[in-house]
């Protein structure tokens, strides 16, 4: 006896007219910051708010991105797509990391030459600028505060606006010395600062979305240990052609085929067995193939895909 079961017990909302007006609001605001910071960086001859500029450039097509992410994966499946649109999200989280390195090498470009031929630098503006920005920033993340505990992709959004209004901080400490000191190497100083944070803040960003791409399996969830659970379930003799992988940024899937001679009949073990991998694992869409034995199956091989 062989039969499938995908069974779901937990689906993600659909975003909601409260979360657009979140995405709303947090894209007005840094999208006009960004523009009076950029042209501030210029006036004052500023590469650190230049820089700090460009990454909140970085941060607004980010939250576009996620935004629009968001939307399309709450689609309904079709004909072309029988999973909708959720791995749109990962698409999302691959141009967001591409956009932000893009803008590293824009600014490490010109930082590079300011330190060659370093230019007078206005302290009192970049103070008042980069404490804007931090106001800004801290004011976005706490749009996203409430969400964060629930969704992964809005908790991605609030830590980054609050690394922003860091980052901020650290530009108003550099017009500080810069108005104390009058030393202008400090300007790209404080730029490379800047420029070394969002390299080390996107890194991960980048390695984790290559690795939802090639659809390896989701951080948090142990192969291993699905694996042991699944051969430990009563009646199972061993368990071949096991495969998880992610739907979108918050949603996984599994696949694989239990090797049970007794198959039990109708679809409680099935019904319990799906309740178990969504809430000890967070697989949510399982889909299970039982097989009595008698015939040895194409996919039983450990590496055979």
């Amino acid at each position: 006896m062989s039969g499938h079961h995908h069974d779901h017990h937990h689906h993600h909302a659909a975003p909601t007219a409260n979360a657009g007006w979140t995405f709303g609001v947090a894209v007005v605001l840094n999208s006009v910051f960004v523009v009076a910071e950029f042209i501030a960086g210029m006036v004052s001859g500023s590469m650190a708010l230049v820089a700090d500029a460009g990454h909140n450039l970085s941060d607004v097509l980010s939250l576009v991105l996620a935004w629009i992410a968001a939307i399309l994966s709450a689609r309904a499946p079709s004909e072309r797509f029988t999973y909708g649109l959720k791995s749109s999200s990962i698409l999302a989280a691959l141009a967001n990391a591409a956009l932000l390195w893009v803008a590293i090498g824009g600014i490490l470009v010109e930082t590079v030459r300011r330190f060659a031929d370093p230019a007078p630098v206005g302290g009192g503006m970049i103070i008042a600028v980069a404490a804007a920005g931090i106001v800004v920033n801290g004011a976005s993340a706490l749009l996203f505060a409430k969400g964060s505990k629930s969704d992964l992709n809005v908790r991605a959004a609030f830590v980054h606006l609050l690394a922003d209004a860091a980052v901020s901080a650290a530009v108003v400490v550099a017009g500080l010395l810069i108005t104390f000191t009058g030393l202008t190497w400090i300007d790209p100083a404080a730029s490379l600062l800047v420029t070394a944070v969002i390299a080390w803040s996107s890194w991960g960003l980048l390695r984790d979305s290559l690795h939802l791409g090639m659809l390896g399996v989701p951080a948090g969830i142990n192969l291993s240990e699905v694996r042991r659970y699944l051969q430990q379930l009563p009646g199972v003799e061993r368990v071949h052609d096991l495969h998880v992988w992610p739907m979108s940024t918050t949603e996984s899937a599994l696949t694989a085929h239990l090797v049970m001679p007794c198959a039990p009949s109708g679809d409680a073990f099935l019904h319990e067995v799906s309740h178990e991998l969504e809430h000890r694992f967070g697989i949510g869409h399982p889909t299970l193939q039982i097989e009595a034995g008698e015939h040895a199956c194409a996919l039983q091989g450990d590496h055979v895909v």
